[in-house]
């Protein structure tokens, strides 16, 4: 009997830690990539970009590197921040630095890249680089390639069709 209560004893403050740590916040943090939505003011196609840090990621004229992103954790107010550094790169010439500092999914007008050709903000933060399935389902082609068909489509006065 005595053993036993030992026993108790002693795991009790491992069943206390336990329990805190389940009741506590979640964690969040700074991630290893952010998921960028870029606008081609020319063409009127949105893009979304996932930007892995200290890389690089040309999206027309513009290099884009993340050099930082932070998610809120799920039980403040949501938010995704993102330091970026925007470049446009023209062929010949040196880099020209557009924009460098923190973007807010949140408030996207509050510090923007202002450029008339593109426009870039930050949609969020992710834990790691997708794989190819991750970004089939989370990435969608704004116009997706038709697929030929193996028949024309009927036309109203095709006799077929009756």
């Amino acid at each position: 009997m005595k053993n036993r209560s030992r026993i108790r004893r002693a795991w009790r403050p491992l069943a206390l830690a336990l329990v805190a740590l389940a009741a506590g916040p979640a964690w969040a943090g700074y991630e290893e990539s952010a998921v960028l939505e870029a606008l081609d003011k020319v063409t009127g196609r949105v893009f979304k970009l996932q930007v892995t840090l200290e890389s690089v990621v040309e999206f027309g004229a513009l290099r884009i590197v993340a050099r930082s992103c932070y998610k809120a954790p799920p039980e403040e107010t949501p938010e995704s921040t993102a330091f970026l550094e925007i470049s446009e790169v023209k062929p010949g010439e040196q880099p020209v630095l557009l924009f460098k500092g923190w973007m807010f999914a949140s408030s996207p007008g509050l510090s923007t890249l202002e450029h008339p050709t593109y426009d870039v903000i930050v949609l969020d933060c992710a834990p790691a680089p997708l794989t190819a399935k991750q970004k089939a389902s989370y990435f969608v082609d704004p116009m997706p390639a038709e697929t030929p068909s193996d028949s024309p489509p009927d036309s109203p006065g095709d006799a077929s069709s009756e």
